[in-house]
């Protein structure tokens, strides 16, 4: 791919599925002016339950695919791709600006009044060393509690946010973090935001919640040098559901978005 040849007022996202909108959402409102291609890979999510060669591997498919259709910069939408392959990432395409998503450990610690935080994140973040070492340097002496949510993301990409198995799964992996009375839950995922009601009335009023789509959009607009003289474009795509995406899109995004399903 050349670099030099791409569309230079696109921004192409992905993740793992639908959560990435949170941080579509953040970049639409800091970048008006730019057009965004969003990328699902919701046929092999949830990413925070395979391998990190697997990651690897799916991570540089959607990074080609997004390069083919004129993307100039990328953001991994994807706290579990993000640790696993932005790495990898940066070294395959030196010249192309990345911005990645992690937990927002460090906001959480600066906002925190009693020094005990949650991080609420997939399983693959959660034993990641990049998050130990988030932890390590900027939350020495705090009380850190890392919970793991497995089936979480599979709930949410299932389109059900109002069923009593999610509400289940929240009551069950926020219950600790209450327990250890935490004041401050890192959303650890991009999926999370949107069950944020849901996680807030468990852990109660008077948890912050700490989510860092904002930090990340801010992150992309600093860097960003692309101009479109025109309107902006909006693509979504998905390797799954196309209605899906669609659905998502509409509720979260604008009401005029459509999605199509490719293959990859």
């Amino acid at each position: 791919m050349n670099l030099a040849s791409a569309t230079p007022a696109t921004i192409g996202v992905f993740d793992s599925g639908v959560g990435g909108l949170s941080v579509l959402r953040a970049l639409r409102d800091r970048l008006p002016r730019a057009s965004l291609h969003y990328l699902a890979d919701s046929a092999w999510a949830p990413y925070g339950d395979r391998s990190v060669e697997e990651v690897s591997a799916r991570s540089q498919r959607m990074v080609e695919h997004l390069l083919d259709h004129g993307a100039s910069m990328v953001v991994v939408a994807c706290n579990t791709a993000t640790t696993a392959a932005i790495g990898m990432l940066r070294a395959r395409w030196p010249a192309l600006p990345f911005v990645g998503v992690e937990p927002g450990v460090k906001p959480a610690v600066a906002r925190s009044r009693n020094g005990r935080i949650g991080v609420l994140a997939t399983r693959r973040t959660i034993a990641s060393e990049r998050l130990r070492a988030l932890v390590a340097e900027h939350a020495a002496g705090r009380e850190v509690h890392l919970q793991a949510c497995p089936g979480l993301v599979d709930a949410i990409e299932g389109g059900t946010l109002d069923d009593a198995e999610l509400d289940a799964l929240i009551r069950g992996y926020c219950s600790p973090l209450v327990d250890a009375q935490v004041d401050t839950v890192v959303l650890g995922c991009t999926h999370y935001p949107f069950v944020a009601q849901r996680l807030q009335a468990v852990l109660g009023p008077q948890v912050m919640l700490v989510n860092t789509a904002d930090a990340v959009a801010e992150r992309a607009r600093s860097l960003w040098q692309g101009s479109d003289p025109g309107p902006a474009r909006l693509r979504l795509q998905t390797t799954g559901d196309a209605q899906l995406l669609g659905d998502f899109a509409r509720r979260w995004l604008t009401p005029q978005a459509s999605a199509e399903h490719v293959e990859l």
